[in-house]
C-alpha cells in the first residue's frame, strides 16, 4: 500500500509540475504574442504620423482643396467629416440603445426575437458598401434628392446601428442580476432600474462601442462615396444638409487615385496623419469623462 501511494503522489506531483510548465508557456506565448501585435500597431501609427504631422500647418487644415495646383488644403472635408459623424451619432445612439435595451430587458424569449437577433449580428458584419447601395436606393433613386450630407449621415447610422444595438444588449446583460434585483427589492420601477442602475453600470461597455463606431464612421469612404460624393460645395463651413460632402476619408482616397494634383503623395501623408490623429482624439474625448468619473468614485 505504501508503494502504490508513493507511485500516486509522485504522479500527482508529475502531473502538476506539468500543469505549472504549460501554464507558463502559455502564459508567455500569450503576453509575447500581445506584446508583438501591440509593437506592430504602434509602429504603423508611428509611420503614418511621423510622415504627415511635420509638415502641417494651419494652411492646410483651413485651406480649400484644390484638383489640379500645389497646395491644396482639407478644411471643408475635414468640416463635413465632423458634421456627419454628429448627424450620424444624434441617429444611431439613441435608437441603438434603444433596440439594445429593448432586446435585454424587454423582448420575449422566442424564436421571431432569436432570428433579430441573428439579422442584427449579421448586419454587423455586412461590408460597408452594401449600406452605401441602401444610401442609393433610398436617398438618390428613391427621393431623388441627389448626394448629399444627408443621405451620407443618415447611411453611416445605418452602419451604426446593429453595432451598438449588440454592444448595448451585451453590456445590459451583463450587469449583475443581485443589482437589478436589488433596486426592485428598494421599490424601483423597471424604468428607474434601467435608467439609474444598469445604464450606469454598463456605461463603460456601451462608451468603448460607441467609439468604435465612431471612428468607423469618421474613417468610412465606401458610404460617403456612394450617398454624399466625392466633391464639397466649396464653402468651409456648409451646414446645408442636401449638399454634396465629400469627407476627410474621401478626399484622402481621390487625392491619392484619382486627382493629378503635383503634391499628391504629400497631401495624402498629410490627411492620413490627420485622421489618424482625429480617431485617437475621439477615443480620448469619450473615454476621458468615464475615466475620471471612476477615478472620483475610488476616492
Amino acid at each position: 500500500m505504501s508503494n502504490k501511494a508513493n507511485q500516486t503522489v509522485n504522479m500527482f506531483a508529475a502531473n502538476r509540475s506539468l500543469n505549472r510548465l504549460n501554464d507558463r508557456l502559455f502564459t508567455g506565448v500569450v503576453w509575447g504574442i500581445g506584446i508583438c501585435a501591440i509593437l506592430l500597431i504602434c509602429y504603423l501609427l508611428f509611420i503614418i504620423l511621423e510622415k504627415g504631422l511635420p509638415k502641417l500647418d494651419f494652411g492646410f487644415l483651413y485651406g480649400l482643396p484644390s484638383e489640379i495646383e500645389e497646395g491644396g488644403g482639407i478644411g471643408p472635408t475635414l468640416f463635413n467629416s465632423f458634421y456627419m459623424l454628429i448627424l450620424s451619432l444624434i441617429i444611431s445612439i439613441p435608437l441603438g440603445m434603444a433596440a439594445g435595451i429593448y432586446l435585454a430587458e424587454f423582448a420575449p424569449d422566442n424564436k421571431l426575437i432569436a432570428f433579430i437577433r441573428i439579422c442584427v449580428e449579421a448586419l454587423a458584419s455586412v461590408p460597408s458598401i452594401i449600406f452605401g447601395l441602401f444610401g442609393i436606393a433610398i436617398f438618390v433613386e428613391a427621393f431623388e434628392i441627389g448626394l448629399t450630407i444627408l443621405g451620407g449621415a443618415v447611411s453611416l447610422a445605418f452602419l451604426n446601428l446593429p453595432v451598438l444595438t449588440r454592444v448595448t444588449e451585451e453590456a445590459i446583460r451583463a450587469v449583475p442580476q443581485e443589482m437589478k434585483h436589488a433596486s426592485f427589492a428598494l421599490g424601483g420601477t423597471h424604468l428607474q432600474t434601467i435608467r439609474r442602475v444598469l445604464i450606469p453600470v454598463a456605461s463603460s461597455s456601451i462608451i468603448t462601442g460607441i467609439c468604435l463606431v465612431a471612428g468607423r464612421a469618421f474613417g468610412e469612404s465606401a458610404v460617403i462615396i456612394l450617398t454624399a460624393g466625392v466633391s464639397t460645395s466649396g464653402e468651409m463651413w456648409d451646414f446645408d444638409l442636401f449638399s454634396p460632402g465629400a469627407t476627410l476619408a474621401v478626399h484622402l482616397w481621390y487625392v491619392q487615385s484619382e486627382a493629378i494634383v503635383p503634391d499628391a503623395t504629400e497631401i495624402a501623408e498629410k490627411a492620413a496623419a490627420v485622421l489618424v490623429f482625429v480617431v485617437l482624439l475621439i477615443n480620448v474625448c469619450f473615454r476621458l469623462p468615464l475615466w475620471l468619473s471612476r477615478r472620483k468614485t475610488k476616492q
